[in-house]
Formats: structure tokens, sequence, C-alpha cells
């Protein structure tokens, strides 16, 4: 059994993308519908919120200082001391009804995130890949809702899934010019297992998934195994990410969004952010080069 704490209450419509900063010993994360960036401060409870004018779908935290973002009209660079973004590149111009979704970044520094189709047409949405120098590559399409972008610990093996088909994939992966080959599928979730939302990796190279309407979190062995199970208050957990002094709490963001009265009535934790001491350690999380 596992402790799931719920270290912030307030709802979010759509948490997102934790990101554990080892220098602030704080973690960043977004609300997608909320269009919002957020710093929680677990030695006080604090939680500091930046509002945007639009959707952000992901963070990476970057070298230089303040963050990059992905977001509805494409890449930025975040100031968390004025609090305003300033544009990089944006790959989905003119698409309608398509803004980025997950992402992070590679054990290189670069930061990919992936979009979602809100319309749900098939085979619409892509995985994108922005380097050090800014260069923008489109790296995978043929997905829907892009999710569960993670690295192995060593860097040559990436996962990603599509939440729409409720499938994972794992390719071989090239740190060195970030070339993605030998896609295949990884996991395919069945029926109650709600679908594959955000993931990371831990130093034993497992996959951590939150199951978007399945209600849990599924440590997954490098050979596709289930090691173990966490059940969570909420049915819609969303994104995990490792935190702490010793990257041994796992924390889980959270969705409101889309729940009708009597699943929020059922579980009115639902929106908040989680900690579980799950006993395992995660990786420092890498950040963004550019």
């Amino acid at each position: 059994m596992f402790d799931v704490e719920c270290v912030r209450r307030v709802p979010a419509l759509l948490g997102e993308s934790p990101v554990w900063s080892d220098g602030e010993q704080a973690l960043y994360w977004v609300d997608i519908r909320g269009c919002a960036i957020h710093r929680f401060d677990p030695s006080t409870g604090r939680d500091v919120q930046w509002n945007l004018d639009e959707n952000v779908g992901s963070i990476a935290l970057r070298k230089e200082g303040g963050a990059v973002i992905a977001t509805r009209s494409g890449f930025h660079f975040f100031d968390f001391k004025s609090g305003r973004s300033s544009p990089i590149a944006n790959p989905i111009a003119g698409q309608r009804n398509v803004r980025f979704n997950d992402g992070r970044c590679d054990r290189q520094g670069r930061f990919w995130s992936g979009t979602v189709s809100e319309d749900r047409v098939p085979g619409t949405a892509a995985i994108f890949c922005l380097d050090g120098d800014l260069t923008c590559t489109k790296k995978v399409e043929g997905l829907t809702v892009v999710n569960t972008i993670a690295w192995s610990p060593s860097g040559d093996r990436m996962y990603f899934g599509c939440s729409h088909e409720r499938k994972i994939f794992v390719c071989d992966f090239d740190p060195d010019d970030a070339n993605i080959s030998n896609q295949r599928v990884f996991l395919a979730f069945g029926e109650g297992d709600g679908a594959p939302d955000g993931a990371t990796v831990d130093e034993d190279g497992c996959l951590w998934v939150a199951h978007h309407d399945g209600a849990k979190v599924t440590r997954f062995r490098p050979d596709g195994d289930i090691d173990r199970i966490i059940r969570t208050p909420v049915p819609r957990p969303s994104c995990p990410a490792f935190g702490g002094p010793d990257h041994d709490i796992l924390y889980v963001t959270s969705v409101c969004a889309g729940l009708d009265d009597r699943q929020l009535r059922e579980a009115p934790l639902s929106g908040g952010l989680f900690a579980i001491g799950v006993g395992v350690r995660g990786l420092p999380e890498p950040q963004f080069i550019g």
C-alpha cells in the first residue's frame, strides 16, 4: 500500500507536465485548460501561479534560467520574473483545433513536445523536437493525441503514446542526432485501464504511466510487464514526475475537467496535485540547452 497525499487541493482543470527543479527543490507544472504555469514548494506548501493568454501544454526548465513552453501557438521562452513569454517557433501555424500537449527534454537537453487533435481527427497530431540552436523538426507523425513522452536512463530508448489509440510505442533513439528508428508497440491498454497519459522513467529504466480514466499509476518494467500499481483517489491522474532531495517522491498531476457532478462528488480531490513515497528513485530532469 502507498500513501497518496494530496499536497495541493485547489483543483486544476487539466494539470500536466510536472518538472522538478533540483536547484530550487520545487515542482513546476501546468494547468493546460486553466492557461497557467505553477510552482509548488513542498517545504511551505505554497503554490505560485503565472497566468497566460493561451493553453500551455508542457514546460521544461532552461539551463540559462526561465523555461521553454509548448503552447497553442508553438514554442516560447518564458521568464518567471516578468511573467512574459517570447515566441521561438510555431510549426503548427494554420492548423485548426490543434495545440501542443505533453513534452519534456531528452537526456541531451533537446525539448520535445507532441500535439493533440482536439476534434480527434486520426493521424493529424505529431511530435516535434526543438534543438539547442532553436531548430524545430517534426520527428513523428500520424498520431492523434500525443502523450507518454519519456526516455530510458541511457537515452537510447524513447517512449511516446497515443491516448486516442490507447497505445504506447517504444523506438530506438540515437542520442547524438536525435534520430528515431524501429518504432513498435510497447503496450496496448485494455478495457478498464483507461488511456495512457503522462509518463516518466526511474533509475531502473521502468516506465511509470498515469491512466486517464483508469484511476491508477502503473510501473512497467522495460519488457512491458507490470511491476506495481498505485491506485489514485481520482479517476484522471495525468502525469507523474520524480522529485524531492533524493528523487524518491512521485508527484502526480490530475484533471477535473470533463467530470460530471457525480464523479466530482465521489472524487472531490480531482484536479489536485499528489505526492507518493514509492521507494524508488527517479532521475534528475534534463534542462533545455537553448
